[in-house]
């Protein structure tokens, strides 16, 4: 059997994409029919004309966006093997100056579209789930009252379980996933045999011909055909987990064969019955089936919720690494698998957030309002990135580049447009959400940024300061001392405090930084880099990639290759701690500092977060004044 990258072999590898890349948008045909046609704004009136035309809207929308901009274009763009927003903004980045202009725009477009991301996360696992519970009101309106509470239930559930990890139960959302995939094929297979007219929708004209004759229902249409290409994001971001192969053929073979047939399904249903609009998914089976039904959706929602929530623990994790969130409690809940991790702190947030969606907009329907906006931004974004890559890495011409950015960017616009109608409906929560988390981003940015300029005000050159310390009959005590600092050229503040109280210094001094690379992964080979300097001092460099797990202590065995051993027993780690204070008229809005400062105490220690010993490590304070 074929294999991808010398890992499992291809069938392996696509069958598991299936479980954790495709949950998403391939949970989408739970509501999107319904909210085209029983959207209570603007709803579009079931006609033969007008179902062909919405259906070839989606399935075109499938082509060109899923399939053409994502599987074909997009996910070329990999960052050493590795998707996602971050993964794109680190190489858009790569060719630039630093400070430059370009190079500060290119930073807010990919931190607001990681926010929209925070905004899309909490939403998916609120609609998703909820539309499948819904399915009890198809079987009995008696169960309506309990759809809420049973969400509820599976949504604690899920996060709850989140500390445990999903490795025990991450082998199973395959083969779940490819039933669900080929359930929903026989579906629509089923009902498109009863009304074979909709094959006709796969002509575009039909597209077209229903937006000419109804512009502006057409366009307010658009806003929930939209809500069938949600997910094509996870696509890119998920790559890194399986390859590039087995992502573009579970699409192509299974994904967008199986959500075409259950569209067209669901659209001949309501030729022959304009009534089972109420919920025309769960209509497309017999009443025999309906509860069978009802239990695989939720299962797969679930799942489907899973990708997401693990998506924000990466992504999380990345945006501490690059340093635009403070350090967080990072739980790693596999021992063979490094990407499965768990922050407590990000979980029951977008738990909190989760439930009162639910309690807040009650039903799939009222949340379809406010899901597409921060998804539409994010494929803006991703589409301005992706030309910056292909023009500054790949070097392609500019007429190719522009034309095909062109073409991409006006679907993105239209489909942004036609959502921000929403806004009022509920799409101002995920701008909300997001500007919430874009907030403190670059609040944490510039705090540091701050932080760092008052101290090295304060600092004394490191070269003067060794080749002196080297001079003088300093007494020196046994063991290793390492000064954690981000200034290479400056004396740690820690190391001035140490030799003021202490009066000694310890045989060997060692500066050490930790540089968080523009790629995935670090090699282990390329950990660090020792620089020898007079009188028993060193520079080390630790090097990261951004999904990287810092692991400090064995990090510094590789610096043995460069003749430098260390004994984490005979090894003391000194740790600056500043305690930061909020001062007015600074280059920070006051509102800004309270912001920062609690965020900066409320951080996570280093000490954890780089897995020293706690008992090897001694901190000094000191205070600055933003």
């Amino acid at each position: 059997m074929t294999t991808t990258s010398g890992r499992k072999p291809l069938g392996t590898l696509t069958l598991a994409a299936l479980g954790v890349v495709y949950g998403d948008i391939g949970t989408s045909p739970l509501y999107t029919i319904k909210e085209v046609f029983a959207n209570e704004h603007h709803p579009v009136p079931i006609t033969p004309e007008n179902v062909l035309g919405i259906l070839s809207l989606i399935v075109w929308s499938l082509i060109i966006v899923v399939t053409i901009k994502y599987v074909i274009f997009i996910m070329r763009a990999d960052n050493k093997g590795e998707g996602g927003l971050m993964a794109l903004m680190a190489l858009a980045l790569r060719p630039l100056t630093d400070g430059s202009r370009a190079q500060r725009t290119i930073l807010m477009l990919g931190i607001f579209g990681t926010a929209l991301f925070y905004g899309d996360g909490v939403i998916t696992p609120a609609i998703s789930v909820l539309s499948a519970v819904e399915g009890l009101e198809v079987a009995t309106p008696a169960l309506k009252a309990y759809v809420v509470p049973l969400t509820l239930l599976v949504l604690i559930g899920l996060f709850s379980f989140q500390r445990k990890g999903t490795g025990g139960i991450g082998a199973l959302f395959g083969p779940v996933m490819l039933l669900w995939f080929a359930t929903l094929a026989v579906l629509g297979i089923a009902n498109i045999a009863a009304e074979p007219a909709v094959i006709a929708a796969l002509n575009p004209l039909h597209a077209e011909a229903f937006l000419a004759a109804n512009p502006t229902l057409g366009f307010f249409a658009l806003g929930a055909v939209f809500l069938a290409v949600t997910g094509a994001e996870t696509l890119y971001a998920d790559m890194g987990h399986f390859g590039r192969h087995p992502v573009q053929l579970a699409w192509l073979v299974l994904v967008l064969p199986a959500l075409v047939l259950n569209y067209f399904g669901q659209g001949a249903l309501l030729l022959a019955h304009p009534a089972a609009i109420e919920n025309p998914f769960y209509r497309l089976i017999p009443a025999w089936g309906l509860y069978p039904l009802v239990g695989l959706a939720t299962v797969a929602t679930v799942i489907a919720s899973q990708a997401v929530i693990s998506g924000a623990f990466s992504m999380t994790q990345q945006a501490i690494q690059l340093g635009y969130l403070p350090r967080m409690e990072v739980q790693h809940t596999s021992e063979s698998e490094i990407g499965q991790i768990y922050l407590p702190a990000i979980n029951w947030m977008l738990l909190a957030s989760v439930i009162g969606l639910v309690l807040g907009f009650k039903s799939s329907t009222n949340l379809a309002a406010a899901y597409g906006i921060a998804v539409s931004g994010m494929m803006i974004i991703t589409t301005l990135l992706a030309y910056i890559v292909a023009r500054k890495l790949w070097h392609w011409p500019l007429a190719a580049s522009i034309a095909l950015t062109a073409a991409f960017l006006t679907v993105d616009v239209g489909f942004l447009s036609a959502n921000v109608i929403k806004i009022e409906d509920g799409g101002w929560f995920p701008l909300v959400f997001g500007l919430m988390v874009l907030t403190v981003m670059m609040t944490w940015r510039r705090g540091r940024t701050l932080v760092g300029e008052r101290v090295r005000s304060d600092a004394l050159p490191l070269d003067p300061f060794v080749a002196d310390i080297a001079a003088n009959k300093i007494t020196r005590v046994p063991g290793t001392a390492v000064f954690m600092t981000q200034d290479m050229k400056n004396v740690p503040f820690a190391l001035l405090h140490s030799l003021k109280h202490y009066k000694v210094l310890h045989m060997r001094i060692v500066f050490l930084t930790v540089t968080v690379m523009d790629i995935p992964h670090v090699a282990d080979t390329n950990r660090v880099a020792v620089e020898k300097l007079p009188g028993e001092f060193y520079r080390v460099k630790v090097f990261y990639g951004f999904m990287d797990q810092p692991d400090l202590p064995a990090a510094l065995e590789w610096c043995a290759e460069s003749g430098l051993d260390f004994d984490m027993m005979e090894t003391t780690f000194f740790l600056g701690r500043e305690t930061v204070i909020p001062g007015f008229g600074g280059e920070m809005a006051y509102w800004r500092s309270l912001l920062f400062i609690a965020l900066f105490r409320n951080a996570g220690s280093a000490t954890a977060f780089f897995k020293i010993p706690s008992n090897r490590v001694v901190e000094l304070g000191s205070q600055v004044v933003l």
